[in-house]
């Protein structure tokens, strides 16, 4: 079509097939970490809710898709150590598995404030946020470390407060003479109703047969 002498109106080409007009954008692969204290009951009840909760967090978001759930059961928080499951999630970010990792508080991705910033750190140079769903933090906000230096730093005052306050419970019951033992695990005695160690007559026999094969 010639509009004038100068200019020249050239019609565009038909596009053809779906991608003509959308382009498929790129999900997160978000993957969530979970963690309960002990193995009682209580915890293992939590631990599952867990593990359920954040399916459905992530599927939720139409802009994520899983990319699996690690999740610690029983294990103290004090160090990042022994917990297999927090450090399998650490490696398949650093292998570029993982592109953002949800938890549920920053007691649940550790208790140690070095720990913590150290891993914290580590995922920012791959560009890996970590979001804490219970303080609403998501480290990659300008002000995140900030209010994670000082809220990792108080949960680690909590977990040193709480092993220092059992350990003076400890030493406070031996003060006023009861004995703190695993009676299933201790051969030869059994604790009475007042929390008293008393002979296992049975297993009284097992013991002195020790000694007596060994003073022989």
């Amino acid at each position: 079509m010639q509009l004038n002498d100068n200019v020249t109106l050239i019609p565009a080409r038909p596009k053809k097939g779906n991608s003509a007009s959308t382009q498929e954008v790129k999900k997160l692969r978000v993957t969530a970490y979970c963690r309960v204290s002990t193995d009682t009951e209580e915890q293992a009840t939590s631990y599952d809710a867990q593990i359920t909760h954040y399916r459905e967090f992530i599927s939720k978001n139409p802009d994520w898709e899983l990319a699996g759930i690690y999740a610690d059961d029983g294990i103290s928080a004090t160090s990042t150590k022994n917990r297999e499951e927090f450090n399998h999630m650490i490696d398949d970010c650093m292998e570029g598995k993982i592109d953002m990792v949800v938890t549920k508080s920053i007691s649940r991705f550790a208790r140690n404030t070095v720990d913590c910033l150290r891993y914290i750190r580590m995922l920012k140079e791959k560009n890996i946020p970590v979001y804490f769903e219970k303080e609403s933090i998501n480290t990659t906000d300008a002000k995140g470390e900030v209010l994670l230096t000082i809220m990792a730093s108080l949960a680690q005052q909590e977990s040193e407060s709480l092993s220092q306050n059992v350990k003076i419970g400890v030493q406070y019951r031996f003060q006023q003479g009861k004995v703190m033992v695993n009676c299933t695990c201790f051969l030869g005695y059994d604790k009475d109703k007042n929390g008293k160690l008393v002979i296992n007559p049975a297993q009284a026999e097992v013991v002195k047969r020790i000694f007596l094969e060994y003073l022989e």
